[in-house]
């Protein structure tokens, strides 16, 4: 199983931007509670697309600039990018098959 990246400013485009895969950033903090219920559903999301997704958390409270650059508001915020955009989003800790839903995620992978 592939563990989820931690990601900072230093490495977010690298790893998120240039990345030749699909990437789900997970926004969250480390006192907030639904962000502990859903890192496993994003874990799971994730393992079952080994190869075709890349999972990434970034601290909104140790990385602002990254969270204030893509309007974070509120967390847990999940947001998937494509060819270095960000391409879909879901808010809040949701079941496994919204969040999937949400993100464009839920036929035939990850297009």
């Amino acid at each position: 199983m592939a563990e989820a990246q931690t990601v900072t400013e230093e490495t977010f485009d690298q790893e998120v931007l240039l990345s030749d895969t699909p990437v789900l950033v997970d926004f969250w903090a480390e006192w907030c509670q639904p962000c502990h219920m859903v890192a496993p559903v994003l874990d799971k999301i994730a393992e079952e697309r080994v190869g075709q997704l890349k999972l990434v958390k970034i601290n909104i409270d140790e990385q602002p600039a990254i969270a204030q650059r893509y309007g974070i508001a509120s967390i847990p915020t999940m947001m998937l990018f494509k060819g270095g955009e960000p391409a879909a989003a879901a808010m809040g800790a949701q079941p496994k098959g919204s969040l999937e839903k949400l993100l464009g995620l839920s036929e035939n992978g990850v297009s």
